[in-house]
């Protein structure tokens, strides 16, 4: 993410929250661009949020459909 210097003043404590999630953010200060990153960068799967397809008991139809798919994809490797 780029941003200008102002920017950064105004939203310092924002822009300091999305570096410590993982984000690159970079600004421009007298003709130099400058990037403020984490000293220990997150992985990328430990920033991933579980999600539920279906839930327990869930549509039996919806999961034989995507089965058919997943095993089609997998044939064609």
């Amino acid at each position: 993410m780029q941003v200008t210097i102002t920017k950064l003043r105004q939203d310092l404590f924002r822009l300091m929250d999305k570096v410590l999630s993982g984000e690159t953010v970079e600004f421009t200060y007298k003709g130099a661009t400058l990037q403020v990153v984490p000293e220990n960068r997150p992985s990328k799967l430990s920033r991933l949020s579980r999600q539920t397809l279906t839930a327990p008991g869930g549509d039996v139809q919806l999961l034989k459909e995507m089965q058919g798919e997943w095993e089609k994809d997998w044939a064609e490797l």
